[in-house]
């Protein structure tokens, strides 16, 4: 299996917690303690971790980055972590706290010009762009707002830049265990067979891993279905 495999972790209050679609009132805490799940994850082989920081999304700007820390103090784990950053001072504490990478979405929409000086400045291996999708258009700011980008002209603007890295995650999947959306995902690839696309929303087996492993996916993001005991380790290291 060439997919690669990463666990997320979102946050709200300091808590492990996961949304439905996005919908902050559907929130369901699965680990009072971010730290110690990532650890667990570490322990059992995973190599790099995704980080929301969901009261960051909310109030565009990050506030869970000591947890972010605790994370990186306590695992080696590759972590990407993305939610609120919204200005070069988000992206430094992002960094200082331990990420290896971030992922910037609304900035991408909103002010063009940053984020292509975000990407000269930190370079391509360490910005993620970040692509939610609602109905084929860019959604921003912790999935509140619809833009009136639609999903492959935002992309082609921006791998033409030097983007890749992206995160792809359709929001009417996301954390409804539904399945991903395989042919979404299989478009973008088409159009841009070079990137690394990330896979997120609505993985609800191992047998979703490994379809997106099929279909030539390079990485899946992953939380509900890992934490409702549906994904099977040891099947996706056969």
């Amino acid at each position: 299996m060439k997919i690669e495999l990463i666990p997320a972790i979102d946050i709200i209050g300091g808590k492990c917690v996961r949304l439905t679609k996005g919908d902050y009132s559907q929130k369901k805490v699965y680990n009072e303690d971010p730290v110690s799940q990532a650890r667990e994850f570490e322990r059992l082989g995973f190599k790099r971790l995704h980080v929301v920081d969901l009261d960051g999304a909310k109030a565009k700007h990050i506030v869970n980055d000591a947890v972010l820390r605790g994370i990186t103090a306590a695992t080696s784990l590759k972590v990407d972590f993305g939610g609120g950053i919204k200005s070069e001072e988000d992206i430094e504490k992002a960094f200082a706290a331990g990420a290896a990478m971030v992922t910037v979405g609304s900035i991408a929409v909103s002010q063009p010009q940053t984020f292509l000086g975000w990407l000269k400045t930190y370079g391509a291996e360490k910005i993620i762009l970040g692509a939610d999708v609602r109905n084929g258009f860019v959604s921003i700011n912790g999935w509140k707002e619809d833009s009136k980008e639609e999903l492959l002209p935002f992309l082609t603007r921006y791998v033409e830049a030097g983007v890749k890295n992206v995160l792809c995650t359709d929001i009417s999947k996301d954390g409804t265990l539904a399945g991903p959306a395989t042919e979404l995902y299989c478009k973008v690839m088409k159009a841009f067979p070079h990137i690394h696309l990330i896979a997120s929303g609505g993985v609800s087996s191992d047998e979703d891993i490994l379809a997106l492993d099929e279909a030539g996916i390079p990485a899946v993001v992953f939380g509900k279905a890992w934490y409702e005991g549906r994904i099977d380790l040891e099947k996706l290291k056969k």
